[in-house]
């Protein structure tokens, strides 16, 4: 019932690397996540302002000088269903209330499309791209350029998903909006930094390397 086994453990010298490669990995990590992730990337002709309805308001302030400080054709808002609250809203989508919220701060109503995604439990930032990319060639309305404005360490993400949808039919630049719910600089002290810039980096990598779309 029992058997004796030889196996290779690290010496002293060999356990000194292994936490010196590990340790020098989380500082590389810690440095350079956070400005790999927070891409700004603008399209300088963007021709139209993507944003996603999800953000917190004073993106949306920062939407409406974006839209009036470079004079783009229509602004679009995508968000799925809102996940808390709906019942009692009389907005049932992130993009809907995003066009609400971008109204109040005096965007023209004119100008602005909400674009609602339906639900789903997973890549839900490729399917609002997808569900964008249909209504504007269904209206043929697509855009030579389109800007996307989206949130910190989601910026580079959403561009690489959206590139994706769009398939080269237009080119798509990203603005990322600094968070201001931690110290981007030093965001692994703070438990809301941490969780956000994890959870990129794995959600970046899925969708790098694991994601491929169907339509």
């Amino acid at each position: 019932m029992l058997q004796r086994r030889e196996c290779l453990i690290p010496t002293l010298r060999g356990w000194f690397l292994l936490v010196f490669c590990v340790a020098a990995m989380a500082v590389v990590f810690a440095k350079y996540a956070h400005p790999f992730l927070e891409l700004n990337d603008p399209v300088p002709e963007g021709g139209a302002l993507v944003v996603e309805g999800w953000m917190p308001d004073y993106g949306f302030e920062e939407a409406v000088a974006e839209f009036r400080r470079h004079h783009y054709s229509r602004m679009y808002v995508t968000g799925g269903p809102l996940e808390y609250g709906a019942p009692l809203a009389e907005y049932r989508t992130f993009a809907e209330f995003g066009a609400a919220i971008l109204s109040k701060y005096g965007m023209e109503k004119e100008s602005l499309v909400a674009v609602p995604a339906p639900l789903t439990r997973k890549d839900r930032t490729y399917a609002s791209a997808v569900v964008l990319r249909d209504l504007l060639e269904s209206r043929q309305e697509m855009p030579s350029a389109i800007n996307l404005i989206t949130m910190g360490v989601h910026s580079r993400r959403s561009l690489l998903l959206f590139q994706k949808a769009f398939g080269g039919k237009t080119k798509i630049g990203v603005i990322a909006i600094d968070e201001r719910d931690y110290d981007t600089a030093h965001w692994w002290e703070s438990s809301k930094g941490v969780r956000t810039v994890i959870d990129e980096a794995v959600a970046y990598c899925y969708a790098r390397f694991v994601f491929h779309p169907k339509n």
